[in-house]
């Protein structure tokens, strides 16, 4: 007898290796190492703000980097006009794991 999960795993789920994106099938944006991080510094934060703290940015720069990765998104025909969708899109290509925020 085989036990039953209360979920069932999708085939990228049981095969994908910690930093490996989540899904192939969608076009992936290259970000420009900074990019990544001032996505994941944004992403793990409440604000901008903190951000410009951290990273000793200006808020204007801030907002053209991540204006800029959502510009990306746009291009490969994957928008990610908030927040929310935005750590998904990253999650689902590699750029940031939940564990990371």
């Amino acid at each position: 007898m085989t036990a039953t999960l209360p979920f069932k795993p999708t085939r990228e789920a049981t095969r994908r290796s910690p930093g490996q994106p989540a899904r192939q099938a969608e076009p992936r944006p290259e970000l420009s190492d900074r990019e990544v991080e001032v996505l994941i510094a944004w992403l793990a934060s409440d604000s901008k703000r903190e951000v410009t703290e951290r990273l000793f940015l200006a808020d204007s720069t801030v907002s053209t980097y991540i204006q800029r990765v959502r510009s990306k998104y746009d291009a490969v025909g994957r928008p990610a006009r908030t927040k929310v969708r935005l750590l998904v899109r990253a999650v689902e290509d590699g750029y940031i794991e939940l564990d990371d925020l």
